[in-house]
């Protein structure tokens, strides 16, 4: 079976091999200045900063971690490169106001990212046990209710997509990047988008709303199309339809749904996405710093200006500081005397969080496998729920798009169960107790591999296995967590200002959506607070939106 190595994932273990990158340095001096300071590297973080660059700022960023991405970094074992997050791009290639936002934000950078197209992912349904290639695009979705459901699947699909379309239209009536947390919002949303904005007024009030409740104004009764779009939405949000955002399904059934839908993988994978965004900023004279733990947020005067991090070192910010920490994780850093007196941080420490993540990577021999598809969707029944433990699993195989990111002959694959890993059976263990639950906790993902490649452990070059702790260790989430778990309809969805000037939160605890959209989104809002509103409205002008 060959190497099955785990030190990567013991949180009493550093990793062994890193992804290294020439656009982030390790950082010397004890002291310095900037306009914007932004903690953390994910996704979110990137997009402000990288924005913010464009935006002629001068920004510093400190990534904990030793290697930047956040969620979507990548790391290294040998030759093999394995993904640590998402898994399904789409609309990277978009533009106008219904793109995608991480793609208006690559575009407004001037980042280039090369991306491989395809329409297919396979699913393993109980309806569909030996899989089916299901595609994107209207006629993917249609071939899928008609193997896995009825006649009347697919009369109430295209009922509901009738009640869909305008929702759509609404969602996309004002690009995310046109948001920012003051007054000045009104110029760049309803003064931009005016005649988009009324177009839609009608249809506005239910985009705030559970998905569910469409489903049920379009009397959508079937079962298979109930468990498939509690499947979508909880791969969108960690949520079945009953909690997730209407906007984030209309958004998503807009892009998977149009005659020109694809889906799409960075050449070089997610490393290469946090890769183009930190290039944005180094080549503006930027600074990206990997292993800087920022320890402390400086409060002055009710101002954000700056941070302290664990080595001692202070870096001062004349405009302000942006954390891609989760909301929770950046009260943690703020002084004690302000968390005690602020009602934000007690509303704060009361965010619904979804559970954690279980991750399996596996580097193995490729013989034989030479039509081996790169996506695969795993669901062993609808009766439990698509929320319950260890029920969906997602498998990526990224060398099936990239060559390069294995050895020759070889492919390298990740396999993880989204939002469904609870943290507290991972608490208080002894190591043995860690080893042995990892061995338990992981046989599902093996068996869902197994669906894919039978005869997957006799091929295996390499294994890791990631837990709820890795998530908590390695890319700083409070109690690993997926995100927060936010329900349409039952509370109220925070943007990223904080009772501080010039602090603003960013990343998946701050806006709907647990994914590379929102991030994006959540960081360009937070970059658009920092500036002017004639800036902004520039850069929007730049990219044609």
């Amino acid at each position: 079976q060959g190497l099955n190595n785990h030190s990567l994932f013991n949180p009493s273990h550093r990793p062994l091999a890193r992804i290294t990158n020439r656009n982030t340095i390790l950082c010397q001096s004890v002291q310095e200045e900037c306009d914007v300071m932004v903690i953390g590297s994910g996704i979110a973080g990137l997009s402000a900063a990288a924005l913010l660059s464009t935006y002629g700022q001068e920004v510093v960023v400190c990534e904990s971690h030793s290697v930047i991405g956040g969620a979507a970094h990548s790391f290294k074992r040998g030759a093999y490169h394995f993904e640590s997050g998402p898994s399904l791009y789409s609309g990277l290639k978009s533009t106008g106001t219904k793109a995608n936002p991480l793609s208006l934000v690559l575009q407004a950078v001037g980042a280039e990212l090369e991306v491989k197209e395809y329409s297919t992912w396979n699913v393993y349904l109980p309806e569909v046990p030996q899989g089916f290639p299901a595609k994107v695009g209207p006629k993917g979705f249609d071939e899928l209710f008609r193997v896995c459901g009825t006649r009347e699947t697919l009369d109430q699909w295209d009922r509901l997509q009738g009640i869909v379309k305008p929702l759509s239209k609404a969602a996309t009536a004002v690009p995310p990047l046109a948001i920012r947390l003051d007054p000045g919002v009104i110029s760049t949303t309803l003064g931009r988008y005016f005649g988009d904005i009324i177009g839609s007024i009608t249809t506005l009030g239910v985009l705030t709303k559970p998905f569910s409740a469409v489903l049920d104004s379009a009397q959508v009764t079937d079962r298979f199309l109930i468990h498939y779009l509690d499947l979508l939405c909880f791969l969108l949000s960690g949520l079945t339809s009953k909690g997730t955002i209407t906007a984030e399904v209309a958004f998503m059934l807009e892009e998977w749904t149009n005659e020109n839908a694809t889906l799409e993988f960075p050449v070089g994978g997610s490393q290469a996405l946090a890769d183009a965004l930190a290039g944005a900023v180094t080549r503006r004279d930027g600074r990206v710093y990997v292993s800087e733990h920022v320890e402390e947020i400086l409060i002055e005067n009710e101002k954000a200006v700056g941070v302290r991090t664990r080595k001692g070192k202070v870096i001062r910010c004349r405009k302000g500081v942006v954390s891609n920490a989760s909301t929770i994780d950046t009260c943690s850093i703020l002084p004690d005397r302000l968390n005690s007196a602020s009602t934000w941080s007690q509303q704060v420490a009361e965010t619904p969080l979804n559970p954690s993540f279980m991750h399996l990577h596996i580097g193995f021999d490729a013989q034989g496998l030479e039509d081996l598809d790169m996506h695969h969707l795993v669901v062993n029944e609808w009766d439990s729920g698509v929320d319950s433990q260890q029920n969906v699993v997602l498998i990526s195989i990224a060398s099936v798009a990239h060559d390069s990111m294995a050895p020759a002959g070889k492919h390298c694959l990740h396999a993880y169960y989204p939002a469904t890993e609870p943290w507290d059976i991972w608490e208080n263990l002894s190591k043995k107790e860690y080893e042995d639950l990892k061995q338990q906790r992981s046989e599902a993902l093996w068996k869902a591999v197994e669906t894919v490649i039978p005869d997957i452990r006799s091929r295996v070059d390499i294994s890791l296995v990631g837990t709820p702790k890795t998530h908590a260790r390695y890319l700083r989430r409070h109690k690993g967590s997926y995100g927060a778990a936010w329900r349409a309809g039952k509370e109220q969805f925070p943007f990223g200002s904080t009772p501080w000037k010039g602090l603003y939160c960013c990343g998946d605890f701050t806006f709907p959506g647990i994914g590379l959209p929102a991030a994006a989104a959540s960081g360009a809002i937070a970059a658009n607070s920092l500036v002017p509103i004639k800036k902004h409205t520039e850069l929007l002008d730049s990219i044609g939106i």
